[in-house]
């Protein structure tokens, strides 16, 4: 069975077991968490789809790790105007586990 669900306004499809890191959630590592924004449920050939969302369907997530991913640099440039500018970000992310999909 597999779902797919929308959190941090990114659509992700799972299945129970997986491990994935979405945007940053504010919850403590180990505690479980009910993501209801499920737009799709599928087991098989029969799938669900929600109109945006699937009554009733929830997916069970365990929080794994809060932490950061790794450095995106930005350098922007103009030839022969002598502008040069560097800047870099290190986006927050959850790493979650899929416990269960009910739906």
């Amino acid at each position: 069975m597999y779902a797919v669900i929308k959190t941090g306004g990114k659509q992700y499809k799972v299945v129970a077991g997986e491990k994935l890191k979405v945007e940053q959630i504010p919850a403590d590592i180990g505690s479980e968490l009910t993501i209801d924004q499920v737009l799709a449920v599928g087991a098989g050939e029969a799938i669900k789809f929600g109109t945006p969302l699937v009554a009733g369907a929830t997916v069970q997530v365990k929080v794994v790790s809060q932490g950061r991913h790794d450095k995106v640099r930005i350098f922007k440039m103009r030839r022969r105007k002598h502008y040069q500018k560097h800047q870099g970000h290190r986006q927050n992310y959850t790493e979650i586990q899929i416990v269960s999909i009910n739906g």
